[in-house]
């Protein structure tokens, strides 16, 4: 459980992910030995990319949720089973990301070589459906309805947003509207899975289950709203990945999306770096300085702002904790995270 050192590592001014998951680091140690004994097969390729996938690393955000969320309401996050389904969480996301890397044709992922531009697309498409087997197959052990409802709807959500996003690529017509709807899908209800499986391991009521379940929601917003700021104005180091490719792979994010509806004039600008996959003709800082100064990076910070407040919300009836502090600091840390 949790120490008065735990607790003054959240009043620190500077919210990082380490002080945060600090209350819950002997449980994330579980949840990495839980990843590397998921990912063993007797298969030596899979085993072999299943520990290169584990040892890239990543903030571990899901999980964490996951047992947070537990610790919140009331449960044990230490418990065997809390581990093993917050371990599937980070399955499930492991999985996207190697099936996005694929679809985005990625060359790195965390400073890494991508696991498709390493081993390849066929291996990689596979690899990834053997992780959400696995996810799958781990959660069958927990004989819970409830949950596999949860992650059976979580992933056909991820599907539909990938599928959706595949419609808008190229297009520069693609309204705030459309952008969230897929937003939503690709990221913030499995943000929202994580929450509500953590309050269904910690036997949660309804209301608080339901609360938990909006606060992911809008946590993952937020988070995806950040990631996209970022990947529009950041570079490549402080990225750990390739900056500006979402323009170059044809995919208008929020940025874009307000600054072409202040200044219409710039559609040929956006169509440009589009078709030619490169910022040659028009370089990215020039359309990264008219969206600061038109206001539209300011629009799409604050609408990041908006979520990161109703997932804070979402929390007020919970019973107070460190825990439930930990997940009120999320937000803030999401806001400010610069990678």
């Amino acid at each position: 459980m949790s120490t008065p050192g735990h607790l003054a590592a959240l009043e620190e001014p500077q919210v990082t992910a380490a002080r945060i998951f600090s209350l819950i680091a002997p449980e994330l140690a579980l949840v990495e030995e839980e990843f590397e004994r998921q990912a063993r097969s007797n298969i030596q390729v899979i085993s072999f990319i299943g520990e290169y996938l584990r040892a890239s690393g990543g903030k571990r955000v899901r999980p964490a949720l996951t047992l947070l969320a537990t610790y919140a309401v009331g449960g044990d996050a230490s418990r065997p089973n809390a581990v093993r389904l917050a371990t599937v969480m980070e399955f499930l996301h492991t999985a996207t990301l190697v099936h996005d890397d694929i679809i985005d044709n990625a060359e790195t992922r965390r400073n890494r070589p991508s696991i498709n531009s390493r081993f390849g697309n066929q291996t990689a498409v596979l690899m990834g459906d053997w992780l959400y087997m696995s996810a799958f197959e781990t959660s069958l052990l927990e004989r819970s309805l409830p949950v596999l409802d949860i992650l059976t709807a979580v992933t056909r959500k991820m599907t539909e947003g990938e599928l959706l996003q595949l419609t808008t690529l190229g297009r520069s017509d693609v309204t705030e509207e459309l952008y969230l709807d897929i937003l939503f899908r690709k990221t913030a209800y499995l943000f929202s899975a994580c929450c509500e499986i953590g309050a269904l391991i910690g036997l949660a009521d309804d209301s608080r289950r339901r609360a938990l379940a909006d606060y992911g929601l809008n946590l993952g917003a937020a988070f995806q709203l950040v990631d996209d700021l970022l990947d529009f104005t950041a570079d490549d180091d402080a990225l750990g990945k390739a900056a500006g490719v979402d323009l170059l792979e044809g995919k208008l994010t929020l940025p874009l999306i307000y600054l072409l509806e202040k200044e219409p004039g710039r559609k040929g600008e956006v169509l440009s770096v589009m078709r030619e996959g490169a910022y040659n003709a028009v370089p990215r800082a020039r359309l990264v300085a008219a969206a600061g100064v038109s206001g539209a990076l300011s629009e799409a910070r604050a609408r990041a702002a908006e979520f990161a407040e109703a997932a804070r919300a979402a929390l007020e009836d919970l019973p107070p904790s460190q825990y439930r502090d930990a997940l009120a600091a999320l937000p803030t840390f999401i806001l400010e995270r610069d990678k």
